[in-house]
């Protein structure tokens, strides 16, 4: 019997981070979909929005909010507080940040065990100096493991945000993602699902649509699961640009990506008002 296997069937004693008053995981079942921009994007949004946010790139084996962030080859202070030793995020953009890509050689595969990723995880959440967050997102890593499990196992999440790509073949691995939340002895609510790279509007004929990755792929996993499809994110050259070159807040100069996000932000917030009223 594997370890996801046995810990399916052990319930979860699980721990609210005392200063962090929402936890929102951003997962997908399959890489490659654009989840760690939905993860930062989503972050920017509801830091614009007032709420005091952080972000947690929790992608062990491929961190990409470094880039994102234009934080390569960065390291994080520490700092002594209070008789302990934290470790202090950096401000980007008004968000809290932290990576497991600061503290590790980029150029360097990164062979940790389940124990070791863990740990790493559990002492980027513990350790670091949040301050009071009214929202901490949290990138995850494609797949459903020790991450996830580690994550779902040991501490209240508010809520998770599913990210696919319109085409079947992520969306087969999506649905697993849904499953592990699902999961009676995890019981996290999915708030929405994302669907990423829904067409292509070139920058210089932004009336045509290019459906590259097929459509209706995000319509059809919230009619199956009954999850509202909380936003269709395009794809185009602006995109591409913002995240290699590390300005990922110009991104919000654009006003129609700017309004995706947005809305993306509101509904979360308003899909966790009503999981709320249900409890």
């Amino acid at each position: 019997m594997n370890e996801q296997s046995k810990t399916a069937k052990v319930p979860f004693e699980k721990t609210k981070l005392p200063h962090i008053k929402n936890i929102i995981i951003v997962a997908s079942g399959k890489g490659g979909v654009g989840k760690s921009t939905v993860a930062a994007s989503l972050a920017l949004s509801l830091a614009q929005e007032g709420y005091v946010t952080g972000l947690l790139d929790a992608d062990i084996h491929g961190p990409s909010v470094p880039t994102l962030f234009n934080l390569n080859g960065q390291r994080p202070l520490s700092i002594e507080k209070e008789g302990k030793t934290w470790i202090e995020p950096f401000d980007c953009h008004g968000i809290k940040v932290i990576s497991i890509g600061f503290f590790i050689d980029p150029a360097q595969s990164l062979l940790w065990r389940g124990p070791m990723v863990s740990n790493a995880l559990r002492q980027l959440l513990n350790d670091t100096d949040w301050g009071e967050l009214d929202y901490l997102v949290i990138d995850t890593p494609p797949g459903t493991g020790d991450v996830h499990l580690t994550l779902l196992q040991m501490y209240e999440i508010t809520g998770a945000v599913v990210v696919t790509t319109p085409q079947t073949i992520a969306l087969d691995d999506v649905v697993k993602a849904i499953g592990m939340f699902n999961n009676k002895n995890v019981a996290v609510p999915v708030l929405g699902i994302v669907e990423n790279m829904s067409w292509f509007i070139p920058v210089l004929h932004p009336d045509e649509k290019y459906f590259l990755f097929g459509k209706g792929g995000g319509a059809k996993l919230s009619e199956t699961f009954g999850i509202p499809l909380i936003a269709q994110i395009p794809l185009n050259e602006h995109i591409r640009e913002s995240c290699d070159e590390g300005s990922l807040d110009t991104l919000f100069q654009n006003e129609q990506i700017q309004k995706v996000f947005s809305g993306l932000a509101d509904s979360i917030l308003a899909n966790q008002r009503k999981e709320s009223t249900h409890k």
